[in-house]
């Protein structure tokens, strides 16, 4: 963006200019735009650029404003108020919906990574949930006999049938099952688990 440096005082023009290059405007005087463009664009970035402290963002806004004065020029009122005022209204409105619809992007990222980190707090608190459930069950196999834990830890733990879990202790197929089940039940129990 060209422009005059802000608040240059030798660029601040003259009462009644900008009113009548308004006039112009509004009947789609392109030079009469340039003319204003060059008087107001460097007061308009600096007024922006305060609001907003982002040169690039600045420049868009800025370039925004000059755009919006070109387009709605006939709406001006110079009973309402001088051109200058008008012009820098125009600026300070669109700078602050700048400043807020960034602060509403900020807002959003803020609450996607919130969300992405509470769903990684759940993996966490499911994965010291089941570190709980093992130590717990490990505390109930620890007061089974060690006939009843031999067997529910072949059967169950290390995927042996029956009877190869029979096979493995020597004992008969019929006192691994009461072993089994007398060693689920006690389990069951201690777990506080309901049939």
């Amino acid at each position: 963006m060209d422009v005059a440096a802000p608040g240059d005082p030798s660029a601040a023009p003259q009462h009644g200019f900008l009113e009548a290059l308004i006039g112009r405007i509004a009947r789609g005087d392109q030079e009469a735009f340039e003319t204003l463009y060059t008087a107001m664009a460097g007061s308009v970035l600096g007024l922006v650029r305060k609001l907003l402290r982002d040169a690039a963002q600045s420049e868009e806004v800025a370039q925004e404003v000059l755009i919006e004065v070109w387009r709605s020029a006939a709406r001006f009122d110079p009973d309402k108020g001088s051109a200058t005022a008008w012009i820098m209204t125009v600026a300070h409105r669109r700078a602050v919906d700048r400043v807020r619809s960034v602060q509403r992007a900020a807002d959003r990222e803020h609450k996607a990574a919130v969300r992405d980190y509470e769903t990684a707090f759940d993996v966490v608190s499911d994965q010291v949930e089941r570190r709980l459930e093992r130590e717990q069950v490990r505390r109930c196999l620890s007061r089974l006999t060690d006939l009843q834990r031999e067997s529910v830890t072949m059967a169950y733990y290390r995927g042996y049938t029956h009877q190869e879990t029979a096979d493995l202790l020597n004992a008969p197929l019929g006192t691994v099952k009461t072993r089994l089940r007398d060693g689920l039940i006690r389990l069951r129990d201690c777990l506080g688990v309901t049939a």
